[in-house]
C-alpha cells in the first residue's frame, strides 16, 4: 500500500479522492450541527458571517468544510512542489493530511479551524517565498496579514504570528525592518475591522469581549473513546519517528530545505504548546498541527531505506483511521 501512495500518477490521485470519499462518508450521511466551543458560542467576525450564511443546516457546513478541505490538498502538495523542500514530488502530504483530521469524526463538520489553517498553509509558502530576495521582503508583511486575517475566523491562530518572527530569523538573520512590517500586518486586520465596526455602528466593546473569551476562556473538553485514544498514541509514535529520522537527515540538506523544515518545526512546537497551555484550545488544532506533521511522516516515508517497518506501521494507520470512521458510521 504505502509502494503504490508513493508513486504520482493519475491512478494515485483517484484513490486519494477516494480516501477522501471514504473518510468523510460518516459525516455527509449523518451531518451534524457544530458543538458549543468556545468559537461557536462566541465566533469571530469571519466566521460569524460563515455561520449565518450556512444557518442551522449541518449539511451545508459539512460541504462547505469538504471544499476548504479539498483546495487545503491541493496547497498541501504544491508548497512542496514550490520549494521542493522534500526534495521528492510526492502526493503523501496529501494522504496523512486526510489521515491526521479523520482521527476525529466529531470534528468533520463547519469549524473555524479549517479556514484559519490555509491562511496559515499560504502565511507559510509567503515566508519561504522571501528566501534570498534582495531588499525589504514584503513577504513577511503579507504572511502576518494572512495569519491575522486567519485569527479573524480562528482567534488563537493569532499566536501562530511568531513564525513570521521566526521566518525573519531564519531567512533574513534578524532585520529590524522587516520585523517591523511583520508586526504591522499582524495588526492591520484588527484596526480594519474595529473602523469597520465603528463605522456600522457595531458593538466594538463585545468584539474585544469576544477576542478574550476565544483566547482565554476555556473551551468544551472532547470526550475520547478509547479507539481514538490508541489512535493517538500510534500517530504520537509515528511521528516522533519522523522527526528523529528528518534531524539526523538535516545537515544533508539543501539551506532552503533545511529552513523549511525548520519552519514547520517551529509550527508544529507551537501547536503543542498551545494544546497544553492554553484552556480554549482543544482537539480542533488537529487541522493545524496536522500541516508540519504530514510533511515530517510525508519525508520519513519517501526516504526511509527499511521496507517492512514502514510498510506495516502505514497500513496500520490507514486501517485504524478507516476503523474509527467505520464505528461513527454504525
Amino acid at each position: 500500500m504505502l509502494r503504490f501512495f508513493k508513486g504520482t500518477g493519475p491512478d494515485v490521485i483517484s484513490f486519494i479522492a477516494v480516501l477522501l470519499g471514504a473518510v468523510w462518508t460518516s459525516a455527509f450521511l449523518d451531518p451534524q450541527m457544530p458543538g458549543q466551543a468556545i468559537f461557536e458560542t462566541s465566533p469571530m467576525p469571519l466566521y460569524g458571517i460563515i455561520k449565518s450564511i450556512i444557518g442551522i443546516h449541518p449539511l451545508s457546513g459539512v460541504i462547505f468544510t469538504f471544499l476548504i478541505l479539498v483546495f487545503m490538498l491541493f496547497l498541501l502538495i504544491n508548497f512542496n512542489t514550490i520549494v521542493f523542500f522534500i526534495n521528492e514530488r510526492t502526493l503523501l502530504p496529501a494522504v496523512f493530511y486526510l489521515l491526521f483530521i479523520a482521527v476525529f469524526p466529531g470534528m468533520q463538520v463547519l469549524n473555524p479551524v479549517l479556514p484559519a489553517a490555509l491562511f496559515l498553509l499560504l502565511a507559510l509558502i509567503r515566508i519561504m517565498n522571501a528566501y534570498q530576495k534582495p531588499g525589504i521582503a514584503f513577504n513577511f508583511f503579507d504572511a502576518a496579514l494572512l495569519i491575522s486575517t486567519g485569527s479573524l475566523f480562528y482567534a488563537n491562530l493569532i499566536w501562530f504570528g511568531l513564525l513570521v518572527i521566526i521566518g525573519i530569523v531564519l531567512l533574513r538573520t534578524g532585520s529590524m525592518q522587516e520585523t517591523a512590517v511583520g508586526l504591522l500586518g499582524l495588526t492591520v486586520p484588527y484596526i480594519l475591522t474595529i473602523g469597520l465596526y465603528y463605522v456600522l455602528g457595531k458593538d466594538i466593546g463585545a468584539f474585544l469581549t469576544d477576542i478574550r473569551d476565544n483566547l482565554f476562556t476555556g473551551s468544551a473538553g472532547y470526550t475520547f473513546q478509547r479507539l481514538t485514544f490508541i489512535v493517538l498514541i500510534y500517530l504520537g509514535f509515528i511521528i516522533i519517528i519522523s522527526i528523529g529520522y528528518l534531524i539526523m537527515r538535516m545537515n544533508s540538506k539543501k539551506i532552503k530545505s533545511r529552513k523549511t523544515f525548520y519552519l514547520l518545526i517551529w509550527s508544529f512546537l507551537i501547536s503543542l504548546i498551545l494544546f497544553m497551555v492554553l484552556s480554549s484550545v482543544s482537539v480542533e488544532l488537529i487541522w493545524i498541527a496536522g500541516i508540519p506533521a504530514s510533511y515530517f511522516l510525508a519525508h520519513y516515508f519517501v526516504f526511509v531505506r527499511k521496507k517492512l517497518f514502514p510498510e506495516i506501521i502505514f497500513t496500520g494507520l490507514m486501517l485504524l483511521v478507516l476503523l474509527l470512521q467505520l464505528l461513527a458510521i454504525i
